[in-house]
């Protein structure tokens, strides 16, 4: 009588391995869906002691890596995000559209000027390019439909910001991907010292990868993105794979600091690599300035 027990003990182990194997991959399924679908908001508040004092509480969304990603019909979902927030100005930091697409140029031209049509009367938007923009071929469109909604482009420009009788500097670079005889990051700071009084500066530039740079340059807020978050963001890891594959990257989620100069990176919100985000939401950034002695 003991033989046949033993085997039904048998079979009932034999039947709980597929029954877990389903349930892992009903698991990894939601996340993954969820890590490519659900959009986040991240706000990070920095604090400043030459922080002028009308620009406390100062909020800028950054939308960083779109690669013509849509949520929702006609981006309804990222444009709630971005009232939401209620920035004074938006920044869009690279790589809007995307050389790898699947879309057609001219469909993600369309998704991109719908996206602003929408952006421009929440606050003013500022752009500066990513190494998709230019090696898309379609930068030239994408800059004369950006200025035709009055968005401003930053190539290695600046411009200051008012608020009541303050200013601040905003400044934006070219990324790296277009002429060899662009004005390098040093030259154009350096320019912007000579030109202006010394002021607060903001810094927008797509890359991540120019942290120790501008702290010696005397920048007090960088602003980028271009890493993707790593794509796969597991526990202990600033993600698993950089923007060069290399493996575990470091500069690619939050607030990084060196010397005087904080430098935030967005994970981004679209993706055009074959890799799945995977606990690394498509992430909306908001930064909010802070005088040292407010808020």
């Amino acid at each position: 009588m003991s033989k046949p027990k033993r085997k039904r003990r048998e079979k009932r182990k034999v039947r709980v391995f597929p029954i877990i194997l389903v349930l892992f991959v009903l698991v990894v399924g939601i996340i993954l869906l969820d890590s490519n679908t659900r959009l986040t908001t991240t706000e990070y508040e920095l604090h400043y002691g030459d922080l002028p004092d009308s620009f406390d509480g100062y909020r800028i969304v950054v939308l960083s890596d779109i690669h013509a990603a849509v949520f929702g019909e006609g981006n309804e979902r990222l444009i709630s995000r971005v009232k939401d927030a209620e920035p004074d100005i938006i920044a869009i930091t690279g790589d809007f559209i995307d050389k790898h697409d699947k879309l057609a140029a001219e469909t993600q031209l369309e998704i991109a000027e719908s996206l602003v049509m929408e952006l421009a009367p929440i606050a003013p938007v500022y752009y500066i390019t990513g190494n998709h923009d230019w090696n898309s071929g379609e930068l030239r469109q994408l800059i004369s439909m950006l200025e035709e909604h009055e968005v401003r482009v930053l190539r290695n420009r600046y411009s200051l910001v008012f608020r009541g009788d303050d200013s601040i500097i905003l400044a934006g670079t070219d990324d790296p991907n277009g002429p060899a005889d662009m004005t390098k990051p040093a030259e154009f700071v350096a320019k912007i010292h000579e030109a202006e009084e010394p002021g607060f500066i903001v810094m927008l530039e797509h890359r991540n990868n120019n942290l120790k740079l501008y702290s010696e340059l005397g920048v007090d807020l960088v602003i980028c993105g271009h890493a993707h978050g790593g794509l796969v963001r597991l526990p202990f890891t600033d993600g698993l794979v950089g923007p060069q594959r290399d493996w575990f990257p470091t500069y690619t989620n939050g607030v990084y600091t060196m010397g005087d100069t904080n430098m935030v990176i967005s994970r981004g919100i679209g993706n055009h690599t074959g890799v799945p985000r995977f606990l690394n939401n498509p992430q909306v950034v908001v930064v909010v300035l802070r005088n040292a002695d407010g808020g």
